[in-house]
């Protein structure tokens, strides 16, 4: 099963491998951190991404959304930092201490000020950052304690850093589409830097 759980790793390592280098200023991999590495660089592609895209929506489209049912700019930044304390805490072993602020609810987190929202993500992607710090290919395939919200107690670690992964990617296609409802260009977009 570890043998399995393994080779679908390097396997999505290799194609991480692969985008992570079409992308600006990746890190190299050591050896016994190549596919962590590549997990990582990818990761910090769409982290950066979902920066600029906060930080460049202006403060009072904060609580656009494109279609009723949909979530506001602020629930997707409070949401966002949620999951990335979540997920980067359990892959990492590193608990996030809480403060009173982190207990109140969803609904008034997301009316926080731009620049509350923008801070308190800020502060989740350098946390989930120095989380990676605790991964390494040889404990990708470690099984961790996950429990509520997860189905499982327990998973491997890939699953949690993957989940990660693909959850700034879901969140970055969701930002992406509310800046195009609002006619802005998001950064995934902009022009190459001249050379």
């Amino acid at each position: 099963m570890r043998n399995r759980i393994l080779a679908s790793l390097l396997g999505v390592g290799a194609a991480a491998i692969a985008v992570a280098a079409q992308q600006a200023k990746p890190m190299v991999g050591k050896p016994g951190m190549l596919v962590t590495t590549a997990l990582f660089n990818e990761s910090q592609q769409y982290a950066d991404w979902l920066q600029t895209a906060f930080d460049s929506i202006p403060a009072d489209k904060y609580g656009f959304k494109p279609t009723p049912v949909q979530m506001t700019v602020g629930n997707v930044a409070e949401h966002l930092e949620f999951a990335n304390y979540l997920l980067c805490t359990i892959f990492s072993g590193t608990p996030h201490p809480e403060t009173a602020k982190d207990s109140l609810p969803d609904s008034v987190k997301a009316l926080w000020p731009k620049d509350t929202l923008v801070a308190r993500l800020r502060a989740s992607f350098t946390f989930c950052k120095a989380a990676f710090d605790k991964v390494s290919d040889a404990n990708l395939a470690d099984s961790v304690a996950t429990g509520a919200p997860f189905r499982a107690k327990k998973n491997v670690r890939a699953r949690l850093v993957i989940l990660f992964m693909t959850d700034l990617v879901d969140h970055y296609s969701q930002m992406a589409n509310y800046m195009r409802a609002m006619g802005m260009i998001p950064p995934s977009s902009y022009p190459p830097p001249k050379k």
